[in-house]
């Protein structure tokens, strides 16, 4: 993809923070181009007075920022943001078992924290509440919280395969405002990084995979 030019279109734009998709896809543009200066201060800004009427969306925008933070080196920020998406994440869960998006904050939240065992069952969850046979724009969704998990965890025998069927289906994304997962997508992505050196992963993000 072209970062410069998406980050061109993002730029001038100010989302509120119930417009919780476009700045979603304003954190992940910064993050896949690991400048996230632009977009920091704004999400700051949000959590720091969140809205309850935005319910789990206020600790989805804190993993963004735990995300960027991390991107940025500070991890300490980065460990402290997480654990506060997480209080903020869990109690949702009860009243909305089946929200693959919520319980996809949460995986996420939750390996990135270094609980793989809690992470992969909350991804696991999610498997069982959307599949493709229900939707199938949005049933390979939980797959990829399965892959990103698994990716952070080191777990390449798991993310690999789940990458594989992502690359070969058209679906809605778990990032950055329904983005699909694309070979690009894999070069840049950080959450990809414990796994980036397996040579399974790297002929996927060359497109060789595609290419067959």
């Amino acid at each position: 993809g072209d970062l410069a030019q998406a980050g061109a279109l993002l730029a001038p734009l100010v989302p509120p923070a119930d417009d919780s998709p476009t700045l979603e896809i304003q954190a992940y543009q910064a993050i896949l181009e690991r400048r996230p200066e632009p977009i920091i201060a704004r999400l700051k800004e949000l959590v720091a007075k969140p809205d309850p009427a935005l319910g789990y969306i206020n600790g989805e925008l804190r993993f963004y920022l735990g995300w960027i933070q991390q991107v940025t080196g500070d991890h300490a920020a980065a460990e402290a943001s997480w654990r506060q998406a997480r209080t903020e994440l869990e109690p949702f869960v009860k009243d909305q078992p089946e929200n693959t998006q919520l319980l996809g904050d949460l995986a996420f939240t939750y390996a990135n924290l270094g609980d793989k065992a809690a992470a992969m069952a909350v991804a696991d969850r999610a498997m069982a509440a959307g599949t493709p046979e229900k939707d199938a724009l949005y049933g390979h969704f939980p797959l990829e919280i399965v892959a990103r998990v698994a990716a952070v965890a080191g777990d390449s025998d798991r993310a690999i395969p789940a990458l594989q069927k992502l690359l070969s289906v058209s679906y809605s994304g778990a990032i950055g405002g329904g983005t699909p997962l694309t070979p690009a997508l894999l070069r840049l992505d950080s959450m990809f990084d414990p796994i980036r050196n397996d040579p399974r992963f790297e002929k996927l993000a060359s497109g060789a995979e595609r290419m067959k």
